[in-house]
């Protein structure tokens, strides 16, 4: 068995589209959009397979927009050495999003850094 797609509302879909096709080589499909619902998405995929679903939809809004909450919490993308954590967090810190920590090695053998990034919602850098 697979995770066959993880999906997130977003407020601005197309920043968040150039987010991940900036930073994390996203590539995304064209929008579909149905105009019947207000609802809008594009799945973007990464280099291993891996998709992710971006989604707006009128009507939707952030009721309890704090970093510790219940539900999705943050999502989590390799990048394949110590050498590019340390290179893309710099870059993200660079670029205005805020580190919540890292890079690091975590007490459970992960290197790592956490940034708050798109619309408040937690990316966390590993190798």
């Amino acid at each position: 068995m697979k995770i066959e797609h993880i999906a997130v509302y977003v407020d601005n879909l197309e920043n968040a589209k150039n987010f991940f096709v900036k930073y994390f080589d996203a590539v995304p499909n064209n929008m579909y959009h149905n105009k019947n619902k207000g609802f809008k998405s594009y799945f973007l995929t990464f280099d291993d397979g891996a998709r992710l679903e971006i989604m707006s939809k009128a009507g939707i809004s952030d009721n309890n927009n704090q970093i510790n909450r219940l539900g999705y919490n943050h999502i989590a993308f390799s990048v394949g050495s110590h050498e590019n954590v340390d290179r893309l967090t710099a870059k993200l810190k660079n670029d205005g999003y805020e580190v919540l920590s890292g890079p690091r090695t975590t007490g459970d053998g992960y290197y790592e850094s956490c940034i708050i990034a798109l619309e408040g919602n937690i990316i966390e850098v590993t190798v």
